[in-house]
């Protein structure tokens, strides 16, 4: 300790958010050196190292060869495949000296299909699987949380290259396998979900999340074994409903009912239905978004929900992907007056606007696009607004007097939901995803004409999967799950070192019998941290211990005149005296079933 680069703080960082992001800057193993940006010290990286083991091992257990591509890129090959404009402003994208494109790399999937384009050429080569351990660089406009979300990090990104379908299935799973044992020899609780593919493209797609208050995505189980990330839960259509006894649509005054509630109450008050009472889910809730293409132009487009739900934001992205989506602003609204704040209609959208036969595209054709929620099927009746300050149309029904361009899946998912496979009612969680695994398929190959020849001596396009490991999260995610108000608990498999041994007092002998432990233990295989600072209270050494977190404390003092040594279990709290003769022996055998696991 006397000469480790270390200094430990006593108090949180103002700007830390989270238990990982606090206690890895305190017990220093990591400095910021730019919001989402963090300079690793050497306690953090022998963490690191310890999951990149774990995640290498499996890999190449998995039939996976390592590689290691340049962060430095080219923009032609990502040009391409598209993603040059389509990452839009999430890619650091910078000029070398002779005025050429550059960026640096959010993931490689243009390189690792260029190198395999470059050295093979038969299908007697593949299948193939190639993986590297690499810092990728994202622009995240909100770095938040630490390691948890950053604009610079460690990703493990792996690919497979196949012949035909069933090769990458086959790929797939092996590699599916691998992920769930990496992240059981790490300990980590996980969920694999289904998912979107967004702008990655390709068919199946699993995330690996594990569950936790602090994580940034939502997902959804059913009792029946349904599990997806909310962005794709797709919902249940229901039947359509014949309309033929349907009520006429009539307009009626509704004044000051901007909201949702307000509408409902008014229409309750003034305009009762016989049977029952209006409620939020007669509504038709009309959501103005902007959209803005990677190219960056920007166009509205309208969402229609029930009343009872909200736009997901997080679901209308993942629909739209690759575009940006915010909901519209003034300024979007001073263009169009035709769309009345609090009171829009479908009579201003979509093919309602568009009754005189003006087709899409035509430059007349000034119709804002309409999509609706799956739920609003033919025959449903629906409050909505007339277009027109402080009036409704009721009875709008849902084919007859109106209908989109479209479906999308944009509404909040709410527990309680029927799962999408009937499995039963869904309930909600969060977690931070830690993998994700894709079926790519040709996207990429055909994009950067890798091809290769079949049994018949043709060109065939090679089919890809992609699967990636977030490490940096996954080491954060770790200290976010073992800690406690005291400091970091590491698991022993992953911890720096595996036993601090603390000598505390003044007297030499202390020191010397401290000496001889830390010796000990490293000579039968233990990671040994000696505190060996002279002019250190005991107070601090013991805070200083517990912060760091090492699994095992061994401490030298006032017992030694007794013959023995104090072990505490950082895990558990627990403390223990053992007989200095024995302490070496019995300490190794715990660490040796420590990191056993």
């Amino acid at each position: 300790m006397s000469t480790l680069f270390l200094r430990t703080l006593r108090e949180d960082p103002a700007d830390a958010e989270v238990a990982s992001h606090k206690l890895l800057l305190r017990a220093g193993y990591i400095r910021r050196a730019a919001p989402g940006i963090y300079s690793w010290l050497p306690l953090g990286l022998k963490v690191l190292a310890k999951v990149e083991a774990v995640v290498r091992e499996e890999m190449e257990r998995a039939g996976s060869q390592e590689v290691h591509f340049p962060a430095l890129l080219p923009r032609e090959p990502y040009e391409a495949t598209g993603r040059w404009e389509e990452y839009g402003p999430n890619l650091f994208r910078l000029h070398d000296r002779k005025g050429s494109d550059m960026l640096l790399a959010p993931t490689h999937e243009e390189m690792f299909t260029l190198l395999v384009k470059d050295l093979y050429s038969s299908y007697k080569d593949l299948p193939l699987s190639l993986f590297q351990i690499q810092t990728k660089y994202r622009d995240e406009a909100r770095p938040r949380a630490g390691l948890l979300r950053g604009r610079e990090f460690i990703m493990k990104d792996a690919y497979s290259f196949d012949i035909d379908d069933e090769g990458l299935e086959a790929s797939y799973e092996a590699q599916r396998a691998a992920y769930i044992r990496v992240f059981d020899r790490l300990g980590l609780e996980y969920v694999i979900v289904a998912a979107t593919s967004g702008a990655m493209g390709g068919s199946r797609s699993e995330e690996f999340l594990a569950p936790t208050e602090i994580g940034e995505d939502t997902y959804v189980r059913s009792p029946g074994g349904y599990a997806a990330n909310v962005e794709a839960v797709t919902t249940p259509v229901p039947d359509a409903i014949d309309w033929a006894d349907a009520p006429a649509a009539h307009v009626e005054n509704t004044p000051d009912t901007p909201t949702i509630d307000t509408l409902v109450a008014v229409a309750n008050a003034e305009h009762p239905r016989p049977d029952r009472e209006w409620t939020a889910a007669d509504t038709l809730k009309n959501v103005v978004l902007a959209v803005t293409t990677p190219a960056g132009e920007r166009s509205l487009l309208v969402v229609g929900v029930p009343g009872d739900r909200d736009a997901d934001m997080a679901r209308v992205e993942a629909a739209l992907a690759p575009n940006d989506v915010e909901a519209a602003t003034e300024a979007d609204f001073a263009k169009h007056p035709e769309l009345v704040k609090g009171y829009i209609g479908p009579g201003v959208l979509g093919p309602q606007h568009r009754a005189d036969g003006v087709e899409r595209g035509d430059e007349n054709d000034t119709a804002i696009p309409y999509l609706l929620d799956p739920r609003i099927v033919p025959g449903t009746r629906w409050i909505t607004g007339a277009d027109e300050a402080g009036k409704h149309v009721f009875e709008l029904t849902a084919g007859r007097d109106f209908v989109g361009d479209g479906t999308i899946e944009a509404a909040s998912v709410r527990a309680g939901d029927p799962a999408p496979d009937g499995s039963g009612p869904l309930e909600l969680a969060r977690g931070v995803e830690i993998g994700h695994i894709f079926q790519l398929g040709r996207k990429y190959a055909e994009a950067l004409d890798l091809k290769v020849l079949d049994v018949n001596g043709k060109q065939q396009v090679v089919t890809m999967g992609s699967y990636g490991i977030g490490v940096t999260r996954v080491m954060a995610l770790l200290a976010e799950l073992h800690n406690d108000e005291l400091g970091l608990k590491w698991p022993a498999h992953v911890a720096p070192f595996h036993v601090h041994v603390m000598a505390t007092g003044k007297d030499p002998q202390i020191f010397e019998a401290a000496e001889e432990l830390a010796s000990g233990l490293e000579s039968q295989g233990a990671e040994v941290l000696y505190d060996d600072r002279p002019k250190v209270s005991p107070g601090v050494k013991f805070k200083d211990a517990e912060l760091i977190g090492a699994p095992f404390i061994l401490v030298a003092g006032r017992g030694l005149a007794d013959g023995v040594v104090e072990l505490k279990t950082r895990a558990t709290g627990e403390s223990e005296n053992l007989p200095v003769a024995d302490a070496v022996a019995e300490v190794a055998r715990r660490v040796a079933s420590a990191v056993q696991g």
